[in-house]
């Protein structure tokens, strides 16, 4: 059931318990990790965090972890499944679900014994109403009770009488019957319509920010865990730009407040003092720890609108660089290093000549952060570098996706800068590796339309295809590429389709990791129906997959079914 009032429901019910929290990998699943920790470590609430990676993962955490524990808090996993028909719990175990993933699975919401969700109710959820999809069983066991025993006392009475008698209670169990098929397939049809798209909902870091406010118990670290957690949402192309606006405008209001509080106290210029500020930046990836160069020609806004992979593009940008003014070795040097008379109106120079070459909307609203006097980051740097740490495949620290999972956990610290910045630098190679690959698949015309939706399938021996057998990073390739093929394309059709992508994830077992992305449109409302049409091609072909990922839109396969899956996949989807 979903939860009213989170701090009387939820906080004070589990601050005498110790709690289980259960970690999705994802950079907003973080975030509200982090916030939840710093609430606990206030109240001295005792919990044990374990990252989980998939459906499989999960049900195997609650099985270890539950007989010490009876309350679990889940985040960003858990509410789109039937959670206790999968997990199988004792009836005192309590599940908290924190989770962005929509439609939220009808069992959970009208639970209300097991299953609280914390999942803020202005999200238009549809939620279809009980009635319309829960009959209770006693009237059905009633209905069918009742007739059986008119027919067996009538024994006494004239045989006419009775066959008269009969045929009335056999017309009224015929017509139950039919009321009870129409019933079920009304039921099946509200069902499909609720389950078909897969969406995001509000973030799970504001919603514990939120929780942290309730209880006055906010601090400006909070406040930036929510900001990346909204962020990561927006640079992950999870939630819609409207959407996105309005969240940023309350993460303002609370940045305001922040803000007004600490004017009056003295720290405001100290060497460790924290200051967030809302800005109207570029939407150039990494620019201010990168060259600007660089940022450009790896950023997917920049480089699907200059077509970067082209000759043409290549020549475009030398003109916008011309026509900014500013020089070659200024653009290609380290931003850091770049002249300050350059640094101060840079927005604006970039601004003014982007919308000469239709880029107009290059600016964005987001927020930053200045730790002392020297670490500046934006909100967007921060994500990318948790991203590519989540997903990083070097074998430094060991520990495998643990150790990436609290090296990640480490970058959203302001004690632990160096993990920030080597977070970074994977995540310039992440992005550089993302442009390069755009490029030769757009080159070697490696995206196939196939009828109602595009496909494009990354060869084992592409270079960093390591790198893309990672859901995250793979997600966000699909998303790019989709983008720079509807700007390279002039087919007007293959503009509004959505696209498919394949690549190879484990070599050993033959497996083939798929995403697939709704169509790239301005007006777009990111709902994916790909979940859905993914299960029911397995299931019509009998393929070999695996739904273990919490977006249902990103499957394993094995190799050998890949063409019969797709081709069920076309059948279905035209």
């Amino acid at each position: 059931m979903f939860v009213a009032d989170i701090r009387k429901e939820f906080y004070e019910v589990v601050a005498n318990q110790r709690v289980a929290i259960l970690v999705a990998p994802d950079v907003d699943a973080l975030c509200a990790c982090k916030i939840l920790q710093a609430l606990f470590h206030c109240d001295q609430v005792q919990y044990t965090l374990v990252p989980v990676t998939g459906w499989q993962d999960l049900g195997t955490a609650f099985l270890e972890h539950k007989e010490q524990f009876r309350y679990f808090v889940l985040v960003n996993c858990g509410a789109n499944v039937d959670l206790l028909e999968m997990l199988q719990p004792d009836d005192d175990s309590v599940f908290f679900i924190c989770d962005t993933h929509r439609p939220v699975d009808v069992v959970n919401v009208y639970n209300d014994t097991q299953v609280k969700l914390l999942i803020k109710q202005d999200d238009d959820l549809g939620v279809p109403s009980y009635d319309d999809i829960f009959r209770d069983e006693e009237d059905d066991e009633q209905e069918g009770g009742g007739d059986s025993g008119n027919e067996s006392d009538g024994g006494s009475e004239p045989s006419g009488k009775r066959r008269r008698f009969d045929e009335g209670a056999v017309e009224r169990r015929i017509e139950r019957q039919r009321a009870k098929r129409e019933w079920e397939a009304r039921r099946h049809e509200i069902l499909f319509d609720y389950e078909q798209y897969e969406y995001h909902g509000t973030s799970a870091a504001m919603v514990f920010f939120e929780l942290a406010w309730v209880l006055t118990k906010d601090t400006k670290d909070m406040l930036w865990w929510a900001v990346i957690g909204l962020t990561d949402q927006w640079v992950h192309d999870k939630i819609t730009h409207m959407k996105y606006v309005t969240d940023i405008a309350t993460m303002q209001r609370h940045v305001s407040r922040h803000n007004h509080r600490n004017e009056d106290e003295d720290n405001s210029l100290s060497i460790d003092c924290m200051r967030i500020s809302f800005e109207y930046d570029l939407r150039l990836s990494l620019y201010q720890h990168w060259s600007l160069y660089e940022s450009i020609c790896n950023s997917c806004y920049t480089s699907c609108n200059f077509k970067l992979w082209s000759l043409n593009g290549q020549k475009k940008l030398q003109e916008f660089l011309a026509d900014m003014g500013l020089p070659l070795k200024q653009v290609r040097q380290k931003f850091n290093s770049m002249d300050m008379s350059i640094k101060e109106n840079l927005r604006e120079v970039i601004e003014e000549s982007s919308s000469k070459y239709g880029m107009k909307d290059i600016r964005i609203q987001t927020f930053g952060v200045h730790f002392g006097f020297k670490n500046h980051f934006l909100a967007g740097d921060v994500v990318h570098a948790a991203a590519a740490l989540l997903e990083s495949a070097e074998k430094d620290d060991g520990g495998g996706s643990g150790g990436n999972f609290v090296n990640a956990l480490d970058c959203l610290s302001r004690s632990h800068l160096e993990r920030l910045h080597s977070g970074i630098d994977l995540a310039k190679r992440k992005l550089m590796a993302i442009q390069q690959t755009v490029a030769s698949c757009i080159c070697t015309n490696l995206i196939l339309s196939q009828g109602p939706f595009l496909y494009c399938y990354l060869m084992e021996g592409t270079p960093d295809v390591k790198l893309f057998s990672k859901p995250v990073a793979l997600t966000l390739l699909c998303k790019y590429l989709l983008k720079a093929f509807v700007c390279s394309t002039r087919n007007k059709r293959c503009k509004l389709l959505p696209l498919v992508m394949a690549a190879p994830m484990d070599v050993e077992k033959g497996t083939v990791i798929v995403v697939g992305i709704p169509p790239d449109a301005h007006t777009s409302d990111k709902k994916n129906f790909f979940g859905r049409a993914f299960e029911k091609a397995a299931e019509s072909t009998s393929s070999r997959t695996l739904h273990d990922h919490f977006d249902t839109s990103i499957i394993e396969l094995k190799m050998e079914d890949r063409t019969k899956f797709l081709d069920a996949l076309i059948t279905l989807l035209s």
